[in-house]
């Protein structure tokens, strides 16, 4: 310790203490993977967008019926203005829940969809003249 140190403890009526150093290790926490059904994520999120989304709607009710008051009650246009763009806004939800139907279900018929893909891989011996012969023979059947 300095002298000016011990000069100051003993003006602060300090006494010193040794400092004691702990090392201190982290350990890693790892998640554990989960592995989950694609179909289950899907109507999680499903169902909670839906909800967010009446929710949403709601609060926009709410607010709109307040604006409605407002703007009668001042019969001012800016206040109808607002309340107009506040029922626009409300109706853009709305169809975004019908959007949100419309996505579900191509989702769910995707999954069931089967792709095809056909391939005839067809062979021809011969000359290019042959291949115009038959093809004019077919065409005059």
């Amino acid at each position: 310790m300095s002298k000016t140190s011990e000069e100051l403890d003993n003006v602060l009526d300090i006494t010193p203490v040794e400092a004691t150093v702990e090392e201190v290790t982290k350990k890693p926490t790892k998640k554990p993977l989960v592995i989950s059904n694609k179909s289950e994520d899907q109507e999680k999120d499903y169902q909670y967008a839906r909800a967010h989304l009446y929710d949403i709607v709601e609060k926009m009710q709410e607010t709109l019926n307040s604006a409605m008051d407002v703007a009668a009650e001042t019969e001012h246009p800016r206040a109808f203005e607002v309340a107009f763009q506040g029922a626009r806004n409300a109706a853009d939800v709305v169809e975004k829940i019908s959007d949100l139907h419309k996505k579900m279900k191509d989702l769910e018929t995707e999954e069931v969809k089967v792709q095809q893909n056909n391939t005839q891989n067809v062979f021809m011996s011969g000359s290019t003249a042959d291949l115009l012969k038959m093809l004019k023979n077919q065409n005059d059947k």
